[in-house]
């Protein structure tokens, strides 16, 4: 009775609620069009993740799969009949999870009482979310470039590409390195992560079977841990990049599966790698069923 009578309120006074306003409160309640992106999402990286650690295990295994990023599982899976269906619900899907994160940054708030480092705290999870929303827009683009035939280039030519051009500017020795150390400490976030299960803490518990939270667990344990090595491995070879004034060094996640493909035991670290990254795409579809993506 009491919302109702604040809506009348509002009403009365001939004021309405916000975009803004509106988000805040489904972002907060988690629920309505805010919970059905987060979830859509979600859905749509796991399924990203799998395809390309399916490749990568075919690879490793010796059945004609490959190390490729996330833009090259779509190109391969737009060669199957049921290709570019699957690269539109996709493609809704990226751009559900940029719009998730996007969402998240304009309504975040620094926690009540912390003064300056509230705002710190408020301002550095806005761009966290923001350039995680970016990342997916790319790949939303990507499926749409790849539907209508327009060519896509290697995540690893990218790579050397932007990098060429970051190191022709003034101090871009220092950028390309301060980008590499930021991927690296992705990786060891992710290794922390994994290790810690804190992943954990974002799941309804309550709403979840002993199987459903142990496999859950133990999927998202596995996947954490190949993020970390993939990560860790370009943000190595971006600082070297850096190190070595040479852009060939900069690498993707394709580049990253290479060099484990080409290195002692290849096909072994490969592999597990591989099954790693299938492991995380399972996981992301255990956290799209039972995450509470209230942003309260």
């Amino acid at each position: 009775m009491a919302i109702q009578r604040t809506g009348l309120d509002v009403r009365r006074h001939g004021a309405s609620f916000t975009p803004t306003a509106d988000a805040r409160a489904k972002a907060r309640a988690g629920s309505g069009w805010y919970a059905l992106l987060a979830r859509t999402g979600l859905v749509a990286k796991g399924l990203s993740f799998g395809i390309v650690g399916f490749l990568a295990a075919k690879l490793a295994v010796g059945h004609g799969g490959k190390a490729t990023s996330r833009e090259g599982a779509l190109q391969t899976i737009a060669h199957h009949s049921y290709g570019k269906v699957l690269l539109i619900l996709l493609a809704c899907g990226f751009a559900a999870y940029a719009l998730w994160r996007f969402v998240q940054a304009l309504v975040e708030h620094e926690d009540p009482g912390d003064g300056a480092k509230g705002d710190v705290k408020k301002w550095g999870k806005r761009a966290g979310y923001v350039g995680r929303g970016l990342i997916y827009a790319g790949l939303s683009v990507s499926a749409v470039k790849i539907l209508v035939g327009s060519g896509q280039s290697s995540q690893n030519h990218r790579a050397h590409k932007t990098a060429a051009v970051i190191l022709s500017w003034p101090a871009g020795t220092w950028i390309v390195g301060a980008i590499g150390v930021l991927i690296l400490g992705a990786g060891l976030w992710n290794l922390y992560r994994g290790l810690s299960r804190t992943f954990e803490d974002r799941w309804r518990s309550g709403e979840m079977s002993h199987t459903a939270r142990t496999w859950g667990g133990r999927v998202g344990v596995l996947g954490h841990l190949a993020r970390a090595v993939v990560f860790s491995l370009i943000g190595i070879f971006v600082v070297k990049a850096a190190l070595d004034y040479n852009p060939r060094d900069a690498i993707g996640i394709d580049g990253a599966l290479q060099k484990l493909a080409h290195a002692s035991y290849g096909p072994y670290l490969l592999g597990v790698t591989a099954v790693g990254l299938v492991c995380y795409g399972i996981f992301c579809l255990v956290d799209a069923r039972y995450r509470d993506v209230s942003a309260a």
